[in-house]
């Protein structure tokens, strides 16, 4: 109750912007097939509902396991150079270069790699490439955060390089973790859906190729629902994200 003002303002923004553009669409006689008003986005929604909510949770599916793939490659490899800095020197600048690499460049490679026959783990790898800097980012930058004032008390109690890790630097790297993979949540995302356009292939079925189709169709009211519901993902993974850090936090 105590969020509910916080609520009010952006759902009141909301409903004012979909009224203009229903009035708008209607008093100029805008074609459909060029922006449809609210109304027929939510007629396609219902008609199409049961297409792309399986889309939906397939396009959630790769985006789920590479996030757990970016988490896990990026996570445990700022854990392992954390303990030197010349390993930290010699791959920061590789992590930098995954980063800035346009997916779009590298997703027919990944593809001739995988194969058609298995687009989708060509699109988990991509988009775990996308969600992949964020989290490595995020803990070897809370790694190195410490209080210098505990390292000198751990120091002075000549503390084994695994006790300082596991008692001193996870836990001050957590914030920061979370918010890395709050991030990457939201890039994985949008990684399994650049990486599904890319590859061109309908073997995922995930909303990338929903999106294509309609387009391709100019159904542009199924268009903008696969839209929306893109949109809802992001949000509840957000939202997921953020949760689970206000939970983690809070012990």
């Amino acid at each position: 109750m105590r969020r509910l003002p916080d609520l009010i303002a952006p759902v009141a923004l909301t409903l004012v912007l979909l009224a203009v553009w229903e009035a708008a669409c209607r008093l100029l006689a805008v074609p459909v097939y060029f922006l449809p008003p609210p109304s027929a986005v939510a007629v396609a929604l219902v008609q199409a509902g049961p297409v792309l909510f399986a889309s939906t949770l397939t396009t959630f599916g790769m985006a789920m396991q590479a996030l757990v793939l970016a988490a896990v490659v990026g996570g445990g490899l700022a854990l392992a150079v954390s303990l030197s800095d010349a390993a930290e020197r010699a791959v920061r600048p590789l992590a930098v270069a995954v980063q800035v690499t346009p997916i779009v460049a590298i997703a027919p490679l990944v593809l001739i790699w995988f194969g058609l026959d298995h687009a989708d783990r060509a699109v988990v790898t991509l988009a775990a490439a996308v969600a992949f800097f964020p989290l490595f980012s995020g803990v070897l930058t809370g790694l190195k955060s410490a209080d210098p004032d505990l390292e000198r008390l751990f120091d002075l109690y000549r503390a084994t390089p695994l006790q300082r890790l596991w008692r001193l630097r996870l836990p001050s790297a957590l914030p920061f973790a979370l918010e890395g993979l709050r991030v990457a949540a939201g890039l994985a995302v949008i990684g399994a859906v650049v990486a599904e356009f890319v590859s061109g292939s309908g073997a995922t079925q995930g909303l990338a190729w929903r999106l294509l189709e309609a387009g391709n169709r100019l159904r542009t009211a199924e268009l903008l629902a696969g839209l929306l519901c893109l949109t809802v993902l992001g949000l509840l993974l957000n939202a997921a994200a953020v949760l689970l850090g206000r939970l983690v936090l809070r012990r």
